[in-house]
């Protein structure tokens, strides 16, 4: 049977993985934005029934993991790159919960991510029915810009990205059987996802 130290160390390292393996999985985006990358974290500490393991990260972190279902696909600009329902299968959804009265603020968000990425309006000229690009940024600043993403993103959701869920599930297994057995009420329920707001 496992004894205490083994305990914290075998539970330290599953959660030093899924951490480490989270970190890795996140886009881009959220690497250099830092906030989910940073608040990204573990500790196990010792309780009178035995152990208690607690992972954290940022509040918007289950949107990324889990997927956000569009509020209204057919409501998607024509012109968007990404279009249909992105997470049918979502337990969130736009425009339901306690999320509500924020959609200005995630513009806002957009609307810095346009700049920081220098996304603008084009010009398009037609030539031989189609429609070209002329290169020439068009009338519309990054608030504008920051609008439409918001509101296409609203619209079509969020693909789940399964950034922790892979890791967590993948560790789980390998979880030593003489731990399994020792908190056999189901160590699952016993772990503790902690969402907060940083």
């Amino acid at each position: 049977m496992l004894v205490n130290p083994e305990v914290d160390k075998v539970l330290n390292q599953f959660a030093k993985y899924v951490i480490q393996q989270s970190r890795n999985n996140l886009s881009e985006e959220n690497k250099s934005d830092g906030d989910l990358y940073k608040t990204l974290g573990g500790q196990v500490s010792k309780t009178a029934k035995g152990f208690k393991l607690i992972l954290e990260m940022e509040d918007y972190g289950k949107f990324q993991d889990k997927g956000v279902k569009g509020a209204d696909p057919s409501k998607v600009s024509p012109n968007a790159k990404i279009t249909g329902q992105q997470a049918p299968n979502a337990p969130y959804r736009f425009g339901t919960g306690s999320k509500r009265g924020t959609f200005k603020s995630f513009v806002k968000r957009m609307s810095m991510f346009a700049k920081q990425k220098n996304i603008r309006f084009r010009e398009n000229k037609i030539v031989n029915g189609k429609k070209v690009s002329t290169g020439r940024f068009a009338k519309g600043g990054f608030d504008s810009v920051g609008y439409i993403i918001a509101s296409n993103i609203y619209n079509r959701g969020i693909k789940p990205s399964m950034f922790f869920t892979k890791p967590f599930e993948a560790a789980f297994k390998r979880l030593p059987q003489q731990l399994l057995e020792a908190y056999s009420v189901g160590i699952e329920k016993q772990i503790q996802v902690n969402i907060t707001k940083k």
